[in-house]
């Protein structure tokens, strides 16, 4: 046994997991070295591959050691393969090692994880802030545990000469450390210092370039009132001085984002108890290594004191510093103070830290397109010369009551960490792109995992589908991911709409590969989302009921669903019931403008009488007043476009000025109630059908109708009133639906014997209807599941997309409409 002593046994292990790009390699050496077992380990494209040699019990110690690797790397599972197998290097003599990674000419799939962006660490700020220390300072101060991943990974495995860091040549002292297994960087791969690079470079917006210090000189610029377009990680941000209203209006003007709201980036939690409300699971979201940006309730002088954050909103979007750089802006203002003591205090600074991109465009994310698109609106640019190799923009979530996060937009710090599916015994495993729906566009992709079941990825956001830059961006991505992971698409699945870009273009690849197209209808891939999140549990392959509500999907009749009742099992879905269908006059120009659907609404109710009144002051309501006498206007049954009709009675708003806008206001509005019970009404809907077991067809009567017109006239009657009615109106249009909605459901979960219900949708990013809604199903003693690791909304479509397509290839049945 090539000379081995009898007590000396050799293992060869095959690791799998989060083990790349975390420090996994010199970690596993270390151990090793201290147990005196000899070997190797290096990357490969499974994961991480080590042969340990050495007597039986100081391997089983290695061993066992395994699933120890400190975060944020992480063992899931390990496979023992032939130690002896021909081509396997050999143990070296001496101490373990650290092997190259093999250079494959392979075409075999990708298994290895890429791992995601994380904030830079604790001990790495005590180096940035250590006037004694080589990178007292330096902004690209990152270790295995921290930093950058996906953003400068050309390919796996994840090695320096993959990434964009490939350019900066390690000087002397940096190698020295990359090459001592006593120092914290022995073997890291972004190591970085100011001798060897990267660097930070401000311009001003004529191209010239800022003479002293880049961050002192950036910090110039925003305390006087200028903007920065400031190069991160995943791409640009626009930044200013969040305390200077005129800063933040002008940015608003440059950017054409008259009311959306912007995040904020503060030093702390301590720098934001002033001004809004954090409780403890809020606070853990933000201080997390993955740094999303959270969604916070507003003190009521927030508002007044900086009126352009979150304008007619009680919420406002906040993040902490995630990168060195963002960090010596805030130490710069505080004064250069040595150490770390001054992170924990208080700061009255806050930064507008917005995407960088020009209206309707993708996230910039290099130099060319910064100058192009950014410098009219920026004062400045603060560039840095590590490319960026994927877009990755902030995360978004909100907290819900039970620490769980409900996301708004799923990107850096998350993307693109996949969820495993368990294996199936039935058939093979598909390899499924979806592509998702034309707003908050991502792509899934899920392929057969090495060891059973299936990886699945979602993309990192990349945006709404409807210009040219963002449709390039999304088929660039579209095309890195199979290549990424060298697989083939076995099938694509797409939203049922046929006119989304989305749709088109996996119909265009189906038919250039000769693959199978699956079309999902959008309100089933909701539902389907969260299935996929519950994989592992064994009632997410049983029938559930499922609550789909949004702004619009076309539905398996062709018109315009969002407010849906679902039976779904795997790739099945049938409609039991929705909404009383409200008119829709204009199409997507009524989603834009509130004021139509208060027309609509108040015509459909039989007040006529009353619209030249409310709305004098619309020039064009007596044509559309007009045009629905007359009748054939199409018709939606969306719980969006009724929040919008809402918030149109209430005169709110008249036109919006971003998706969402009049149900934002009508939420933030009704947020500021004091307790309102719901309509003493009760819910009104006509019968539910119930689904045959066999066959999974509709019986008669056709779908149940839940009719919201006796809340509609009561909200009538209430508008327009002055503030403190309107914002009981709010509050109680809230409320009666929520109960409502969930009388409905329970009724079609008791008439199918299901337990679980399940509820998704854009509708579902709000906290009262959310919270109310969950509440009264569970009191009602069902199981509810929601999202709760992707986007509720239309970002989370190509996950659901994925599910169905995966169970129709798996198991064949024929398809339901």
């Amino acid at each position: 046994m090539d000379g081995l002593d009898r007590r000396t046994v050799r293992r060869r292990l095959i690791l799998r997991g989060q083990v790349q790009g975390v420090g996994c390699r010199p970690w596993v050496c270390q151990q090793a070295r201290a147990l005196g077992v000899r070997g190797w380990v290096r990357n490969t494209a499974e994961g991480v591959e080590l042969l340990a040699e050495g007597s039986e019990a100081d391997v089983a110690r290695l061993v066992a050691r395994l699933p120890r690797l400190p975060a944020p790397g992480r063992v899931d599972e390990w496979l023992d393969v032939d130690a002896y197998a021909p081509g396997v290097p050999h143990a070296p003599v001496g101490e373990f090692a650290i092997l190259p990674s093999p250079t494959s000419h392979s075409s075999a799939p990708v298994h290895a994880l890429l791992g995601a962006d994380l904030a830079v660490c604790d001990t790495c700020l005590a180096e940035l802030f250590d006037p004694t220390n080589r990178r007292w300072r330096h902004p690209f101060v990152h270790c295995p545990q921290c930093g950058p991943r996906y953003t400068v990974t050309r390919r796996l495995p994840f090695d320096r000469a993959n990434t964009s860091l490939a350019e900066f040549p390690l000087c002397p002292a940096c190698e020295a450390e990359v090459h001592d297994p006593r120092d914290r960087r022995f073997h890291d791969q972004t190591q970085a210092c100011p001798d060897c690079g990267p660097r930070l470079t401000l311009f001003r917006s004529s191209g010239e370039a800022v003479a002293g210090d880049a961050i002192a000189q950036t910090w110039a610029v925003l305390a006087g009132g200028g903007i920065v377009a400031l190069q991160g990680v995943g791409g640009f941000h626009l930044c200013c001085d969040a305390r200077q209203p005129e800063a933040v209006a002008r940015l608003r003007q440059l950017k054409r984002r008259p009311t959306k709201p912007l995040a904020v980036m503060a030093a702390n939690v301590a720098s934001l108890q002033d001004w809004v409300q954090v409780s403890p699971d809020e606070a853990h979201w933000l201080t997390s290594p993955e740094r999303p940006i959270v969604l916070l309730n507003q003190r009521p002088h927030l508002a007044a004191a900086c009126p352009g954050l979150a304008p007619h909103l009680h919420t406002l979007g906040v993040m902490l510093p995630y990168t060195p750089v963002h960090h010596l802006l805030f130490h710069e203002v505080a004064g250069r103070p040595t150490g770390t003591d001054w992170l924990h205090a208080a700061q009255p600074t806050w930064l507008v830290m917005t995407s960088g991109n020009a209206p309707g465009e993708p996230l910039v994310i290099d130099h060319d397109h910064a100058w192009r698109e950014l410098a009219p609106m920026a004062d400045a640019l603060l560039l840095h010369d590590r490319a960026i190799t994927a877009r990755n923009d902030d995360s978004v979530l909100r907290v819900r009551p039970d620490g769980s996060a409900c996301w708004l937009r799923r990107g850096r710090g998350y993307a693109p960490l996949p969820m495993q599916w368990p294996a199936r015994q039935d058939a093979p495993i598909p390899t499924v792109m979806a592509l998702g729906g034309e707003l908050k566009a991502t792509l899934c992709l899920s392929t057969p995992h090495a060891s059973g079941g299936t990886q699945v990825f979602v993309s990192p956001h990349v945006g709404n589908l409807d210009n040219a830059g963002t449709r390039l961006a999304f088929d660039a991505l579209a095309r890195q991911w199979p290549a990424w992971r060298q697989v083939q698409p076995s099938a694509l699945a797409c939203d049922l709409h046929p006119d989304f870009y989305s749709s088109r273009l996996a119909a265009e690849w189906a038919a250039q590969a000769d693959v199978p197209l699956i079309p999902v209808q959008h309100h089933h891939a909701h539902i389907a989302a969260v299935l996929a999140e519950h994989a592992h549990d064994p009632a997410s392959e049983q029938p559930v009921i499922g609550l789909a509500l949004d702004g619009h999907g076309l539905g398996a009749d062709g018109q315009a669903w969002g407010g849906e009742l679902l039976w779904v099992h795997r790739d099945q879905c049938q409609r039991l019931g929705h909404l009383h269908p409200l008119p829709l006059p204009g199409g997507e120009r009524a989603a834009r403008e509130p004021w139509r659907l208060g027309v609509a609404l108040l015509h459909l109710l039989g007040r006529d009488d009353e619209i030249a009144t409310r709305l004098a002051d619309q020039a064009g309501v007596a044509a559309l007043q007009a045009w629905l006498a007359r009748g054939q206007i199409p018709q939606t049954t969306s719980l969006g476009r009724l929040f919008d009709a809402a918030a149109g009675v209430l005169r709110l708003l008249d036109r919006s000025g971003h998706e969402g806008d009049a149900a934002m206001r009508l939420e933030s509005l009704a947020a500021q109630a004091d307790t309102s019970p719901p309509l003493p009404t009760a819910p009104t809907f006509t019968a539910l059908p119930t689904i045959g077991a066999a066959t999974a067809a509709l019986s008669t009567p056709p779908p149940s109708i839940l009719d919201w017109r006796p809340l509609m006239q009561w909200l009538c009657d209430q508008a327009p009133h002055p503030a403190p009615a309107a914002t009981r109106a709010a509050a109680v249009f809230h409320l009666t639906l929520a109960r409502d909605l969930a009388a409905w459901a329970a009724q079609a979960c008791t008439q199918h014997n299901i337990h679980t219900m399940v509820l998704n949708g854009g509708c579902l990013a709000n906290r009262l209807l959310d919270d109310a809604l969950t509440q009264h199903l569970q009191d009602a003693g069902l199981r509810v599941w929601r999202a709760k690791h992707y986007p509720c909304g239309d970002g989370g479509l190509s996950l659901g997309q994925a599910w169905v397509a995966h169970h129709r290839l798996a198991v064949p049945v024929t398809p339901t409409a």
